[in-house]
C-alpha cells in the first residue's frame, strides 16, 4: 500500500530530515520525493510505502500533523487511493 505525504509552509532548516525520521522510525520506505521553495514558501509531495510500517496510516497520519505543527508547517498523509480520488481531473 502507498501513501502520499503532502507538507506547506514556510522554509526553515531540517523540514525534511524530521518528515523522513519520523517516517523511518515507522519503518515507512520513501519511494519518491518533489520539493519546491517558492518565495519562502516550502512545498513538498512524498510517495511512500506503508507496506512495512510499524504503525496503522491512520495513527501516523495523527503523528505527522502533530509534527507539523511542532515545526511551522501543515503535514498529511493520506492513502494513495484517497488522494488519487481527491484529485482526479
Amino acid at each position: 500500500m502507498k501513501g502520499i505525504v503532502t507538507v506547506l509552509g514556510k522554509d526553515s532548516v531540517g523540514i525534511i530530515a524530521k518528515i523522513c525520521s519520523y517516517m523511518s522510525d515507522r519503518n515507512v520506505n520513501v519511494l519518491d520525493i518533489s520539493q519546491t521553495i517558492v518565495d519562502g514558501y516550502f512545498n513538498m509531495m512524498m510517495v511512500v510505502d506503508l507496506n512495512g510500517a510499524s504503525e496503522p496510516l491512520a495513527s501516523m497520519a495523527v503523528g505527522l500533523e502533530i509534527l507539523g505543527r511542532d515545526i511551522g508547517v501543515v503535514v498529511r498523509l493520506q492513502h494513495e487511493d484517497i488522494f488519487n480520488a481527491m484529485h482526479r481531473i
